[in-house]
């Protein structure tokens, strides 16, 4: 028989979890379209205008900094424990990736570490391969690897991914802050463009482009290695998924296009096993090795990178 007594508490639970996905679905929507319009917008003003030298400076250097943090940061370092370093260096590359505006720490390391464990398979949240192969289906299953997976309902268990992080009181503390941060990472180019042009317009453009562009660029390349390199490139490796390495991809990203290596040899701290493999995140994680400020590089032996069989 029944018990009527828990009936409220499953219903208020579910309808938590519904306005948790209505809450988290209205915050997907703003930091996908309020950039990307932005950027469509930069590019109309570009055209009649063109760009200031202090805009597009903290253009390419927001850039630059905000993508190294999130593959050397996020991804190396905190998802895959890929290396080790001081504790400061480790938050700051957290708060500069938090500043690209790609969800908390914790949370992208969750998801990220999710479709590891079920590559372009069932429970993959990213995957472009979980649809009919159809040419509709192919478009639909690109969209969804690129950006559409942001609005699925289905919710990552942080605890069963992530129990390691979650006990890391100072990575906790920084996932927390991440609204702070992404607000950091408008003002700051805002504040700079202001310094330049001391008038609401010099504010308004710094923030633009120094902002709000830079995080539209950031996204869409990151997000180019969950679509295009699932679906475009080579695959020297034949493990169980369809990652792909891709150079152009992997310019982009400072690295993080040679996902096929990266899939073969999740914990490498380095992504490039050719000399012509760019890596520039990887020639970072080598400097700050060289500086002290990094130990435990996990690197694959020479004869499983040079073989060609099923590594998993």
């Amino acid at each position: 028989m029944a018990n009527h007594s828990t009936v409220p508490v499953v219903s208020g639970i579910a309808a938590a979890n519904a306005q948790a996905w209505r809450t988290e679905r209205r915050i997907a929507l703003l930091v996908v379209i309020v950039p990307f319009l932005s950027l469509i917008g930069a590019i109309v003003l570009l055209w009649d205008r063109g760009i200031r030298p202090v805009d597009l400076t903290m253009l390419v250097a927001g850039y630059a900094l905000t993508v190294v943090a999130i593959g050397v940061g996020f991804h190396r370092l905190v998802s895959h424990k890929a290396f080790s370093t001081p504790p400061i260096v480790r938050l700051a590359l957290c708060a500069l990736g938090s500043m690209a505006a790609q969800g908390p720490v914790l949370y992208w390391a969750a998801i990220h570490r999710r479709h590891h464990a079920c590559a372009d398979r069932p429970g993959d949240p990213h995957s472009p391969y979980l649809a009919e192969h159809g040419t509709l289906d192919y478009v639909q299953g690109f969209w969804h690897a690129h950006t559409g997976w942001l609005f699925n309902p289905d919710v990552t268990d942080w605890v069963h991914y992530v129990p390691d992080l979650l006990r890391d009181r100072a990575l906790f503390r920084v996932s927390r802050m991440y609204g702070w941060l992404v607000g950091l990472g408008l003002l700051i180019p805002g504040a700079i463009g202001f310094a330049v042009t001391p008038t609401p317009s010099g504010f308004l453009l710094g923030l633009l482009w120094g902002g709000l562009v830079r995080i539209a660029v950031t996204h869409h390349t990151t997000w180019s290695v969950n679509s295009i390199c699932h679906m475009f490139g080579t695959r020297p490796y034949r493990v169980r998924d369809q990652s792909r390495n891709n150079f152009v991809i992997a310019v982009f990203t400072f690295g993080e296009g040679w996902h096929n290596n990266h899939h073969a040899f999740p914990s490498a701290a380095l992504h490039g096993f050719k000399w012509w493999q760019v890596d520039i995140s990887g020639y970072l994680i080598r400097l700050l090795r060289l500086c002290r400020l990094a130990w435990d590089l996990k690197l694959p032996l020479a004869e499983k990178i040079a073989g060609r069989g099923e590594l998993r």
